[in-house]
């Protein structure tokens, strides 16, 4: 990883599609270059994926709700279990285990407060859950996909 590359990822943070031509002149490299540095970037794992990030507000899903579920239950089996619930709910767009009071941390992504019950009765119907605490965003002041490349190894 040295300078070209943190460059060339910013770029594709910043927009994943850009043509290759117009990456190489970001980053002072000609296309062929360019793109080996790419294939080599996602072949090592630095790109895992690209994307087209949509406008939530478009599409009738800008309410966001964090959702902080508790369980009694910490064995393997529920784990996987939950793990599974919660992929297959498409409202739920992020899932973090937390150390602390709360075990789980849900961003779910829902139209209003009547779609955001169906899924809390969605969800409980699938699992067994000890608490279940709601918080809905009133604003979204800072929201990005990018990540800071400062700390990326050379």
């Amino acid at each position: 990883m040295d300078a070209t590359d943190r460059k060339i990822l910013a770029a594709l943070q910043a927009d994943a599609g850009l043509s290759l031509a117009d990456l190489g002149k970001q980053v002072g490299l000609s296309t062929t270059p360019c793109w080996r540095r790419i294939q080599r970037l996602e072949q090592e794992g630095y790109i895992r994926k690209r994307v087209v990030l949509l406008d939530r507000a478009r599409l009738n899903v800008d309410v966001t709700v964090f959702v902080a579920v508790r369980t009694s239950n910490h064995s393997a089996e529920w784990l996987e279990k939950f793990r599974n619930v919660v992929a297959g709910i498409p409202e739920v767009v992020d899932l973090y285990r937390l150390s602390g009071e709360i075990d789980y941390l849900l961003r779910v992504v829902i139209p209003d407060i009547k779609a955001y019950d169906a899924f809390y009765r969605k969800l409980i119907e699938r699992i067994e859950l000890q608490d279940v605490s709601s918080m809905f965003a009133m604003e979204e002041m800072k929201s990005t996909t990018e990540i800071p490349l400062s700390y990326a190894l050379s």
